[in-house]
């Protein structure tokens, strides 16, 4: 498998670094709402990445955080007047309800920042040692960009935006920042009255991690030094991963994330998304309106996760209709089971559509070969290769619904049925054209024919 990398910005091959396991971390929710649909973009996006592989003969070990504190999870459990673990708890369920819902795979590891506390504490007091961060006269610690000479070297970002020198007195506390307030960026963050009793004991005092460090230390606990991937939505190249690979790399050494892998930003009817203009939209919120997790899914997925998706109703249209195609085509061939297709083996006609996933996770173009040679699969190869790029793409097929068919088309249909027995083909062929006419065929059998419109 080739994708595209954002440090380097060139396709590169993913290799696993020990050669047996590929090993990658992507950034998980902060669990203070609902995740949207630009969320889960990304969780999808990822979740066809990690089924390519798979299905390619690639073992993997998949690390996802749970962000539960941080200023966004403080600030609602506090105005709700709900204790964090409470709060958080309810929107983790809701979130993995979503996600199984979507077909997502698990990680095999879900860490949270808060049970990690004690990791986060060692690494910020390596980086003081190292020299690499300082403590605040408040008792909050930052980390001194200034020490890093790499910073601003994966978003690209010109040092000379840079102002080292207002670092000492304008710092930034909060946990997510603009470009234009770069400064050097918080570790451990003081506690302050509108915490409640949201804080923990450090060598500097009372407080709790600032939110890019979380990512850091379970990073290091589970994939080591240095591992295969890390992934994540674009918004979070500058300053959530910039500040991660700060850090790491300060702290601990090593390459960190051999490959960064992140996913374009979706619109909503050409637009950003937006609560106010009623486009910020929840699985809850499409479910309502009759749209399924799995008509939702196949949009997701039906743009290049390098490009910009619109999201539009007219898309879950289309997007129903195609997985109507697609159930039909397969006729109620049952699929093989996930660990089974894993296993290998010819794909048949269909190895095209699973060679587009492989090259820089083209799935528009892996839909586009899938139904180009829908017409043309006939052996056992073949319905592998078709179940094969499902199970790559996530996809779930619909139960085929009947046609209801007009009793009028119906009456039509069984006239010419018993013009074709009577050997009347004259008045067999007025009856077919009167069908075409109100926008239906009849497909002949042996014992019977079937009506469908056209």
């Amino acid at each position: 498998m080739r994708l595209f990398d954002t440090l380097t910005r060139e396709v590169v091959p993913l290799k696993p670094v020990d050669g047996k396991v590929f090993r990658f971390y992507c950034c998980g929710p902060t669990v203070y709402g609902p995740a949207h649909i630009g969320n889960f973009r990304t969780f999808v996006i990822q979740d066809v990445m990690r089924r390519v592989l798979e299905l390619g003969g690639v073992k993997t070990k998949h690390v996802r955080n749970i962000t539960d504190v941080d200023d966004k999870t403080i600030r609602d459990s506090v105005g709700v007047g709900m204790e964090l673990a409470d709060f958080t708890a309810q929107w983790r369920e809701r979130f993995h309800a979503d996600c199984e819902s979507l077909n997502c795979l698990k990680p095999h590891i879900e860490p949270s920042a808060v049970e990690h506390i004690p990791e986060q504490v060692a690494m910020i007091e390596e980086l003081v040692e190292k020299g690499h961060a300082y403590a605040s006269d408040d008792g909050s610690v930052y980390f001194k960009i200034a020490s890093f000479s790499e910073y601003g070297k994966l978003s690209r970002l010109d040092t000379r935006e840079l102002d080292l020198g207002k670092t000492q007195n304008e710092r930034a506390n909060s946990d997510e920042y603009e470009k234009d307030n770069i400064a050097d960026f918080v570790l451990w963050k003081s506690r302050r009255d509108e915490d409640g009793d949201n804080y923990w004991d450090s060598p500097w005092g009372e407080g709790r991690p600032g939110w890019h460090l979380e990512c850091s230390a379970m990073i290091l606990k589970y994939l080591g030094r240095t591992f295969d991937l890390h992934s994540g939505g674009e918004d979070l190249v500058f300053p959530h991963h910039e500040n991660e690979l700060a850090q790491s790399k300060c702290s601990c050494g090593g390459e960190f994330a051999r490959h960064w892998f992140h996913s374009t930003h979706l619109l909503v009817n050409g637009k950003k998304m937006s609560k106010s203009s009623g486009t910020l939209y929840t699985l809850a919120d499409l479910a309502d309106e009759g749209w399924s997790p799995m008509e939702v899914r196949y949009v997701l997925i039906g743009a290049n996760y390098r490009k910009q998706l619109n999201f539009t109703m007219e898309s879950l249209h289309a997007a129903r209709e195609a997985l109507g195609r697609l159930a039909k085509a397969a006729d109620g061939r049952t699929a093989p089971g996930y660990r089974e297709l894993a296993k290998g083996g010819s794909l048949g006609v269909f190895s095209g559509a699973f060679e587009r996933l492989n090259e820089d996770l083209n799935t528009a173009a892996a839909l586009g070969e899938l139904f180009g040679n829908l017409k043309t699969a006939r052996s056992l190869e073949d319905w592998r290769g078709f179940f094969t790029v499902l199970a790559a793409l996530g996809l779930t097929l619909p139960e085929p619904e009947g046609i209801e068919v007009p009793e009028e088309i119906a009456k039509l249909a069984e006239c010419r049925w018993q013009a074709r027995q009577d050997r009347d083909w004259a008045a067999s062929d007025r009856y077919r054209d009167e069908l075409a006419k109100n926008g239906w065929m009849v497909k002949d059998g042996r014992e019977g024919y079937e009506v469908l419109p056209l």
